[in-house]
């Protein structure tokens, strides 16, 4: 045994503060959504209770879906401009053809999720970016829902108004729904064989490709997912809100992209968090207005301080990443 001299420390070897870095890395999240809510605990402790949940978290559900859509995306080293208005297209139909003809409106609903995995196709086949590409799908998503709901209206079924309304006992019914969601789809995309070939997509491409499986499916099998957890977030959105307007998922574009990045996702390399993305919503869900309501900030600064959260949170992990090499 080599023996010290007095007075000396031994070193943390590189490895090991590798390894630290990484598991802060990944804990990074979670303490995001506990200091929010420590802060919003601190400055209004009445919040933090079933009913302050329920009513803080209204729109999380929604918002948490919108952002596994995204996810999906980023696993394949793309990225979707389009969701917010998808998800505005979707609630009109939700609240128009789904309530009055069903028939008529799934129809129409499955028929965006073909079109979701034919872009997935033709963004693949024809090497184009995605960010033109759904740029452009943002217009006519857009056009299409303001086609079928000029002005806001419209009504949410009411078998959905019942399940959006759901207070089970003890649990508020958003941290519930968050549960499910991050546990399914962390099942689905990291406990799978065929999760670990869609992450590979836009992990290594050329090994999935060596080995035989087909770049082609699994793009349209991201892009499909995307579709119809963006089917579902607009869905959600509509049994909160109860009615429609083409413009009413307009922002969560960014809310999606933001969730994903907060959750510990990469733009690159298909290194993306089912549980990190879900905690990354409700983080900006408590973080978009009741944090900052209660710190007394105007809603017109309200937009600009989230930025600030997102900016200060993305710094601490270009930090802590540095500590990775």
């Amino acid at each position: 045994m080599t023996a010290l001299a007095p007075g000396t420390v031994p070193k943390a070897s590189p490895r090991g503060n590798a390894a630290r870095a990484r598991m802060l890395r990944s804990l990074l999240p979670a303490l995001s959504l506990a200091l929010v809510l420590m802060a919003i605990a601190w400055l209004n402790p009445r919040a933090i209770s079933y009913f302050g949940f329920n009513l803080m978290l209204n729109l999380a559900i929604p918002i948490a879906l919108a952002t596994i859509a995204q996810m999906f995306v980023i696993a394949g080293n793309e990225l979707d401009l389009s969701i917010g208005t998808f998800v505005g297209f979707v609630g009109c139909v939700t609240a128009t053809w789904l309530r009055d003809a069903p028939l008529i409106g799934i129809a129409v609903l499955l028929g965006a999720i073909a079109v979701y995995a034919l872009l997935g196709a033709l963004i693949h086949l024809r090497n184009l970016p995605s960010i033109v590409v759904t740029l452009g799908m943002s217009f006519v998503w857009q056009g299409l829902a303001i086609l079928i709901l000029p002005k806001p209206g419209g009504k949410a079924p009411d078998w959905l108004l019942a399940i959006m309304s759901f207070k089970p006992p003890y649990i508020p019914f958003p941290i519930l729904a968050a549960l499910l969601i991050a546990a399914a789809v962390h099942f689905g995309l990291m406990r799978t064989s065929y999760g670990v070939i869609l992450r590979g997509s836009g992990g290594n491409a050329a090994a999935l490709r060596r080995a035989g499986w087909s770049l082609l499916r699994t793009k349209i099998v991201l892009f499909a997912l995307t579709g119809l957890f963006g089917v579902l977030s607009g869905m959600a959105l509509i049994g909160i809100t109860t009615s429609a307007d083409a413009n009413i998922g307009n922002g969560y574009t960014l809310l999606s992209i933001a969730g994903v990045i907060l959750g510990g996702g990469e733009f690159v390399g298909g290194r993306v968090s089912p549980i990190g993305a879900v905690i990354g919503a409700l983080t900006l869900a408590l973080a978009a207005s009741p944090l900052l309501t209660f710190m007394h900030i105007p809603p017109d600064w309200q937009v600009a301080a989230n930025g600030a959260i997102l900016i200060i949170v993305l710094a601490a992990r270009v930090l802590i990443s540095r500590r990775e090499r």
